[in-house]
């Protein structure tokens, strides 16, 4: 949740036009969660993600969810840490296995991380927000104390980003 609100607050700060929508199982702490962000040049007219152009599974339950919904040639990024079974080709989309949960442990010593290395990686691999705009939301919105430690997990994501992009595998949109 709180990557997905950073992500659409860089996007403000880039000017960008942003709707996010969220979804969780109060319930269930760890349960089932969802963040939704459009972001445009031009005013949005309707507020859900209906083809995603990029998804990041964090979960196997998040994949099996999420990942048929992605559109034609879109970019589905699954967490090879905790996503166990995946389809790695084919023809509808491009999926990129990273061990997001794993590089969230080495760059900040918590798994909790993860979602802010997602935040980096979708921004470096997207270029839809600025390093510069991420970075300044991530100081505004982090739960007090957390600043820090998200800004270098977002800075472990940028980096996942750029092996990605520096592989060539992107370049074919």
């Amino acid at each position: 949740m709180l990557a997905g609100l950073l992500l659409a607050e860089a996007a403000i700060h880039d000017g960008k036009q942003v709707v996010q929508t969220q979804s969780y199982a109060p319930f269930a702490r760890g349960g089932p969660s969802s963040s939704e962000v459009i972001i445009g040049d031009e005013e949005i007219d309707y507020p859900r993600v209906t083809k995603p152009h990029l998804i990041v599974a964090l979960s196997q339950g998040a994949y099996d969810a999420y990942a048929p919904s992605i559109r034609r040639n879109g970019i589905l990024i699954v967490d090879s840490s905790a996503v166990q079974t995946f389809e790695v080709e084919s023809s509808h989309h491009r999926t990129f296995p990273v061990p997001i949960t794993d590089v969230a442990v080495e760059s900040t010593g918590r798994e909790l991380t993860a979602s802010m290395v997602s935040l980096g990686i979708i921004a470096e691999v997207s270029g839809i927000v600025t390093r510069n705009a991420v970075l300044r939301a991530v100081a505004n919105r982090s739960p007090k104390g957390s600043a820090d430690v998200n800004a270098l997990a977002v800075e472990a994501g940028f980096a996942e980003g750029a092996k990605l992009k520096e592989s060539g595998e992107l370049s074919h949109e």
